[in-house]
């Protein structure tokens, strides 16, 4: 007697996060339990993850709003893993997910991805904050600026959640790091790096010098990539097995990291690198201009919030159901270097 696989839709497999989400999902232990559908742009990657790895790939963009609701309502979990800020391409997968439930009574999961950049404060990097954030203070998280970035979003789930509908886990990464090496990059499927470093250690290759927001005194948290990875499979596995038990909505933020850093320690490290491989005689950072932040992070805005705030996050919630990250903050800066040599090589 043949049983029903849980059927699985997840949203950004060729991505940093996504990529590595799903190679889990591909090894976990119940892998074979799972009928997995994802969604890519390309038409090539889709047939190497259907001939390579057994996904149902169908091809589309997160405007394919109908399709998107069509693909969630035939899923009992979906992993939105890219874009925490399309309003519309949430709206789509709770009307698919509200659909699912009218039709089959089916109280489906939604594993959606955040950031704590959420968190972001206005320290323009001149100074540290003493305010942390502690995932398990549901008064705490419902207290966040409902005009900051991913907010608009992680309200819209939440109040799905509340409305009974679906069951709702926020995972809310920090600076992610590390290089992925996963069989999914190795295929030529998926990202392999993250955002914050290399956007810093490009800005520094241009200039020649470290930079930093202000006098980088700010903190963020940090979280290796195979940590953060294996986060989304703790939530998973807790919310498959045991749900009831399991947070969510708005008792279902959970924080992801494990240590972290001021951002004059990031370029300092960069500096370091340069002064290593004769790009810069001094590894000391100094400040972007006004010029500078619009040259290489597009505008002040996002030069202040992604790289000169302060996000400081305790991700007890993840750790309460068992999960383990391995890596450190020393972890992070040692792991500077070898960015720097794999973007200096990708200019070349």
């Amino acid at each position: 007697m043949s049983t029903a696989k849980t059927p699985i839709f997840l949203t950004g497999a060729t991505g940093y996060i996504g990529g590595s989400v799903l190679v889990r999902l591909l090894e976990h232990p119940s892998a074979e339990t799972f009928d997995i559908t994802v969604l890519v742009r390309s038409a090539e990657k889709a047939k190497i993850l259907e001939s390579q790895f057994g996904v149902k790939a169908v091809v589309g963009t997160h405007q394919d709003l109908n399709k998107i609701e069509s693909l969630v309502e035939n899923a009992h979990v979906v992993f939105h893993l890219p874009d925490p800020d399309d309003v519309a391409l949430i709206n789509a997968i709770l009307r698919g997910m509200r659909k699912r439930h009218a039709q089959f009574g089916d109280l489906p999961i939604l594993i959606h991805t955040s950031g704590t950049g959420v968190l972001a404060d206005d320290a323009r990097g001149m100074y540290v904050t003493d305010t942390i954030y502690d995932d398990l203070n549901v008064e705490q998280m419902k207290s966040i600026n409902p005009n900051a970035y991913h907010r608009p979003v992680d309200v819209l789930i939440a109040e799905a959640d509340a409305q009974g509908y679906v069951r709702a886990h926020i995972v809310l990464p920090s600076l992610i790091y590390g290089m992925a090496t996963h069989a999914l990059v190795r295929a030529g499927v998926s990202n392999n790096i993250s955002i914050q470093i290399p956007w810093l250690i490009r800005a520094a290759l241009d200039r020649k010098q470290p930079g930093m927001v202000g006098y980088g005194k700010s903190v963020w948290p940090n979280v290796h990539i195979d940590d953060v990875a294996d986060l989304y499979i703790t939530v998973f596995d807790a919310a498959v097995r045991n749900p009831d038990a399991t947070g969510h909505g708005w008792s279902g933020f959970y924080l992801g990291e494990s240590g972290e850093h001021t951002w004059y320690e990031v370029s300092k490290a960069i500096g370091q690198v340069f002064v290593d491989h004769g790009i810069s005689s001094d590894p000391e950072p100094t400040p972007f201009t006004p010029e500078e932040l619009v040259k290489y992070f597009t505008s002040e805005e996002l030069a202040y919030s992604a790289w000169g705030s302060n996000s400081r996050a305790c991700g007890r919630r993840g750790r309460a159901l068992g999960w383990k990250p391995r890596h450190t903050t020393e972890d992070m800066l040692a792991s500077i270097p070898l960015e720097v040599k794999a973007l200096m090589q990708r200019q070349k």
